[in-house]
């Protein structure tokens, strides 16, 4: 394992000559430099030395040929220099990822790897990678979602009539049965492009698709040429269901065995292929637990304490188990301004839909059951299980769905113009 780890770093290092060779003291070790200036900020030397060495295990990993060890290294620094530029934005308008948030996004990735968070930074370093490193990335990472969420996400917008007409289209087409895995290419236009711009582009993507099927390696076409933000992955997209392939793939994807490549085709900003890498059958109808609940809250403040809260919801349960009614008392006495006004009522919901602690207690009572008082984020409660139903939620699966679909696609195009706009309109200076 430790040759393997070995090997990666000296081929990386090996592919950036440029930067290692300037990064070189007297006495044979590394120093730190300036790549390029971004604005007011910088990307180091170092940044690019680890994006590098990360590729390079991922590649020689999955067996992905690299490009030219030149424009590998055009590509990464490319990549740091849009990664600052945003980043920089992000502090400008005060964006911050608090450690608790960076904390839980940490002990998701453990649980999907089913190991302990204290575990994390020991199994990190079996792949090389520092733990401080991998929170610093991480933090950044989802800053940067954060961004575009505000940035970009914010402003748009999906119609009833967009959602009807993508329902409409889901079920005329056999794509919403299936499971894909995807891999995609992706080729820019330039703002406002001229007709000979979009005839050089178009040019452009029909070169590679022509190699592609002369057998060049759909992934190192991506790595090499792909302007999609996981091209230096391969262009993988990973799975997805049927329901959440982008709208703009949905004509292409069922003429495509696994293992095939779509003709290139245009958006409105850009020139793409798809590859279908597996595709398995999924379920179409859907079908959830609910419950439907009423709740009193009350929340501890300057003027009430803890065992005040407390204390009130105890006096509320003897005054219900004497005969008062709940949804009176939750009128009069819950915090909570959504259900108070309706009795405490909180609708039908499913699993997902509360915190663990209100969840938690919910499952464990039986209809008509009251529950002891319990703590939550919020404060403290009372709930009382009204009904329970297995619910056939296929239509509203669709619709949601067909939302998130849509958005993500508009979020692509809308994405890639946005990041182009701030690259222009920065200043970047190149170093290497």
């Amino acid at each position: 394992m430790l040759k393997f780890k070995c090997l990666c770093a000296i081929v990386a290092l090996s592919a950036a000559p440029a930067i290692a060779a300037e990064e070189l003291s007297e006495n044979g070790e590394f120093l730190d430099g300036v790549a390029a200036i971004v604005n007011e900020g910088v990307v180091l030397k170092s940044q690019m030395r680890d994006q590098l060495a990360t590729i390079m295990r991922q590649a020689n990993a999955q067996q992905i040929q690299l490009p030219p060890a030149n424009i590998l290294q055009d590509q990464v620094l490319e990549r740091l220099i849009v990664s600052e530029i945003q980043l920089q934005r992000a502090e400008r308008i005060g964006l911050q990822v608090s450690d608790q948030m960076l904390n839980q996004a940490i002990a998701r990735i453990a649980n999907q790897y089913s190991v302990d968070l204290d575990d994390m930074p020991a199994l990190l370093a079996k792949d090389g990678i520092k733990y401080s490193d991998f929170r610093r990335d991480l933090r950044d990472e989802i800053t940067l979602e954060q961004l575009r969420r505000i940035d970009v996400g914010q402003r748009i917008n999906v119609t009833p009539r967009e959602i009807e007409q993508c329902i409409t289209d889901l079920e005329d087409n056999v794509v919403v049965n299936s499971d894909y895995s995807l891999s995609h290419i992706l080729i820019s236009l330039p703002e406002a492009a001229s007709a000979v711009q979009i005839e050089e582009t178009q040019a452009k993507i029909d070169d590679i698709y022509q190699q592609i099927r002369d057998g060049a390696d759909f992934r190192a076409m991506a790595v090499r040429y792909s302007d999609g933000p996981t091209a230096l992955e391969g262009g993988a997209l990973g799975w997805m269901p049927g329901e959440q392939v982008p709208t703009l793939f949905i004509d292409v994807i069922p003429t495509l065995e696994a293992g095939e490549v779509s003709e290139p085709f245009r958006s409105a900003s850009s020139f793409h292929l798809v590859k279908v890498n597996e595709f398995r059958s999924a379920l179409q109808r859907s079908e959830v637990n609910q419950v439907k609940a009423r709740h009193i809250l009350v929340t501890p403040n300057e003027i009430i304490d803890d065992e005040t809260a407390r204390q009130r919801l105890d006096d509320a349960l003897k005054r219900i188990r004497g005969g008062e009614d709940f949804g009176e008392l939750a009128k009069l006495l819950s915090d909570d301004s959504g259900s108070a006004n309706v009795g405490g009522d909180l609708g039908w919901a499913e699993p997902g839909t509360f915190v663990p602690e209100f969840e938690s207690m919910l499952d464990s009572l039986a209809i008509g059951e009251i529950s002891e008082p319990f703590r939550s984020p919020f404060g403290w409660h009372i709930i009382e299980v009204l009904e329970r139903r297995v619910y056939d939620n296929t239509e509203d699966e669709k619709k949601r769905r067909c939302d998130l679909r849509i958005r993500n696609d508009k979020m692509e195009e809308e994405t890639q113009l946005w990041m182009r706009r701030l690259r222009d309109e920065a200043y970047v200076d190149k170093r290497i």
